[in-house]
């Protein structure tokens, strides 16, 4: 276990290093922060930390910088998140505010945690397994062509067109509209197949056909990929971090086109506390010189229905990349509630 100089002096080197993109040596660290010991036991420390894997020499400079290991410690003991102030969590409201549907409030809440952290922002839509059913609403277009329309508790609106196998009447319309809704509206996705089970037996027999054709589209609705949705931003800002990457920012950029990975990477974090992949901790390859911050966000306390974060280099202000994920998260999560 290192001792708390020593964890002090390596919050200083970390902290210099993100601020000021140079490697730090002990001179620099005793004029920059009060660690109340000579620069000659400061060099004690860092050959310590050196010699333990939390800092590195990059070349023949007198300076240190971070390893991943460092990061790591630094995150799990001396990172505390850091609080938005008010006027930044008035931003964020009034922004997430001005959202009129949920690809907005996406759209909105990639475009925002970009600006807010300076990364490249993630965002997943809400999953379909994870979501409630609000309502279900039932058109009819034609005596024989019904417009399904599903509403989860997270805003999200999927559209089906059902060709029904015999004309179908208003009133018996609105009689499966309303028994629907009084057995599965604030119910989760998983119950309603068992929920709707013998619908169609409360039906006259002739109806029978068209009602099954409804609550097959219904359910295959519900078991729909398409779910595993995300909307990316900000990739722009990872050229501002070109040193930042060792050989080239290439590989990053390439892992970023790739959903799958970035599904795989944001479904990493717990439902709702906040996970953090430093560099080589990350499985894909591509993004080992990067670190990823994310948390789940949703309608409800108790679990999340996606996730949202950011991709960046490792050189990254951790404490304030938390707290504007974790920031934003929670807003999002107000706005899914009150939709």
């Amino acid at each position: 276990m290192l001792s708390e100089r020593r964890l002090q002096v390596l919050r200083a080197i970390v902290q210099d290093y993100v601020g000021t993109e140079e490697p730090v040596g002990s001179k620099a660290l005793t004029e920059r922060h009060n660690l109340g010991v000579s620069p000659a036991t400061v060099r004690n420390d860092m050959a310590v930390l050196e010699d333990e894997g939390f800092i590195a020499q990059p070349h023949t400079s007198a300076g240190r910088i971070p390893t991943d290991k460092g990061y790591r410690l630094f995150v799990d003991k001396l990172a505390g998140v850091k609080p938005m102030t008010a006027p930044e969590r008035r931003a964020i409201q009034n922004f997430l505010d001005g959202a009129v549907d949920l690809d907005d409030v996406v759209a909105r809440t990639v475009r925002l945690l970009a600006q807010l952290t300076r990364q490249v922002a993630v965002v997943q839509y809400p999953s379909l397994t994870r979501s409630t059913v609000r309502h279900v609403e039932l058109l009819s277009l034609a005596p024989a062509r019904v417009m399904l329309v599903l509403i989860t508790d997270t805003g999200r609106v999927e559209q089906r067109m059902v060709d029904c196998p015999a004309p179908f009447g208003e009133a018996s319309l609105a009689d499966l509209r309303a028994r629907l809704n009084s057995r599965i509206a604030g119910r989760r996705f998983a119950d309603v197949p068992q929920l709707v089970e013998d619908l169609p037996e409360g039906f006259d027999v002739e109806d029978r056909g068209t009602v099954s054709t409804v609550l097959s589209t219904l359910l295959e609705t519900l078991v729909e990929e398409n779910e595993e949705r995300l909307m990316i931003g900000g990739t722009a800002n990872l050229t501002r971090f070109g040193h930042d990457f060792p050989l080239t920012i290439r590989p990053v950029l390439e892992a970023l086109e790739e959903q799958v990975v970035l599904l795989k990477l944001l479904g990493e974090a717990g439902d709702s506390g906040m996970t953090v992949r430093i560099g080589h901790e990350n499985a894909y390859e591509g993004l080992n010189s990067t670190s990823v911050v994310s948390v789940g966000y949703g309608s409800g306390s108790n679990e999340a229905v996606a996730k949202l974060g950011v991709v960046g280099p490792t050189r990254m202000d951790y404490p304030g990349t938390m707290g504007a994920v974790r920031a934003v998260a929670r807003y999002v999560g107000q706005i899914l509630a009150e939709s």
